[in-house]
């Protein structure tokens, strides 16, 4: 599947069958209002293409029965989530479901070559799996700011060397297949768009909370970037003149307070101090400490890793309370690895978020975590690159 769709029309059938799975012609007739003569012409092209196949017959509605259309078996998506400490592979089918998923451990700061070295070896597993013997795109994720219209990094703060580094055009030559590039925020408010918490919500907010901080931005459906591509970067505002260096140079930023980064640095003073037996005894077993281990400590009910905690939330509260009221979501969803501390952090963030936003802008607004985790990059990573291979090529379909 080499091609695009040629017309609005087939973009529509082929993004109708993504979301909603094998259907008949008779309901695709009346979804997009097409005739019947008009839809089978369209359906009949899109086979001899490769993008869709038949499916059987559909139950009888009094009359002859309508026979099913489906998108092709063989269809394959990879999803890439490269995070600041790890990278993320997923191969989906047509409809986006996972069909394979792996993991593994790498600092981005290692540079492009290593990570998306890394990125490929994940791939090559999947492949020799069986999971996909052709792949028909990719989306990639990266945590910083990115030219989406290049397909580069733009002056990422904690990427060293990846700064214009031809991603899309390196990749794209190494699968064989077209590949889109975004922020790692933005294609996990994809994912829970397309499959988690946010799926009826065309207005929303994803806030990560990981090594660094990012918030997805999603309006009327669509992912908002900004001119540069660095829209949502929440973690660089600053909300303290006097406080601790940022990695982006500047002090005092949401990120030096409330990042996994920043509460394994203070988790890290806590117990050489012994304000926590818990972290200390873990800083002894292990040399560092992250934020994972603050969460564990959490869950094991250490008085000061629940401070920590609250703290994170509260100064995220604290930003998200303005950024609330500036775009007014149908829905805030917090996602990361410091996410996985759960409630505790959750509640937190909503004490601040509803106590200093107008109740006009609160009054309905549900602030819940992610539904996918650690999945919602590599979703979002398969849903950017199919919203590109069904559409109509340089047409007002993509998105």
């Amino acid at each position: 599947m080499s091609l695009r769709p040629e017309n609005a029309q087939q973009a529509r059938v082929l993004r109708l069958l993504r979301g909603n799975g094998p259907t008949s012609r008779a309901e695709l007739g009346e979804s997009l209002r097409l005739s019947r003569s008009k839809l089978a012409l369209e359906i009949d092209r899109l086979t001899e293409q490769g993008f869709v196949e038949s499916d059987g017959f559909a139950a009888s509605r009094g009359g002859r029965r309508s026979s099913i259309v489906r998108l092709s078996r063989t269809t394959r998506f990879v999803g890439i989530d490269i995070g600041a400490t790890s990278v993320d592979v997923a191969v989906t089918n047509g409809e986006l479901d996972v069909l394979g998923h792996l993991s593994t451990e790498i600092a981005v700061y290692e540079g492009p070559t290593a990570v998306l070295g890394k990125a490929l070896e994940l791939v090559g597993k999947l492949r020799a799996e069986g999971v996909a013997t052709d792949i028909h795109g990719a989306g990639i994720g990266i945590p910083g700011p990115v030219s989406f219209r290049d397909g580069v990094p733009v002056v990422p703060p904690i990427m060293p060397g990846w700064d214009q580094y031809p991603v899309r055009e390196a990749m794209s030559q190494e699968l064989g297949a077209p590949v889109l590039v975004d922020n790692d925020v933005n294609l996990m408010a994809l994912g829970e768009h397309h499959a988690g918490v946010a799926r009826s919500v065309d207005d929303f907010l994803l806030v990560k909370i990981g090594t660094g901080i990012g918030c997805g931005i999603v309006a009327d459906g669509d992912v908002h970037r900004g001119v540069s591509g660095s829209a949502g970067d929440i973690g660089h505002i600053r909300i303290d003149d006097d406080g601790p260096p940022c990695t982006c140079g500047n002090i005092g930023c949401l990120e030096a307070y409330a990042s996994g980064a920043a509460l394994a640095r203070d988790a890290t003073a806590a117990a050489r101090v012994g304000q926590s037996t818990y972290l200390a005894e873990r800083l002894e077993e292990t040399g560092t400490l992250s934020a994972a281990d603050i969460t564990a400590a959490v869950a094991a009910g250490d008085p000061t890793a629940v401070q920590m905690l609250r703290g994170s939330g509260h100064r995220v509260g604290q930003v998200l309370a303005g950024l609330v009221s500036f775009f007014n979501p149908g829905l805030v969803v917090i996602a990361g690895g410091v996410a996985g501390a759960g409630h505790s952090l959750l509640a937190e963030i909503r004490s601040v978020v509803y106590r200093r936003s107008l109740p006009l802008a609160t009054g309905n607004l549900p602030i819940v975590l992610s539904e996918l985790a650690d999945a919602a990059g590599v979703v979002g990573g398969a849903r950017l690159i199919s919203d590109h291979v069904f559409s109509v090529s340089g047409g007002a379909e993509e998105r």
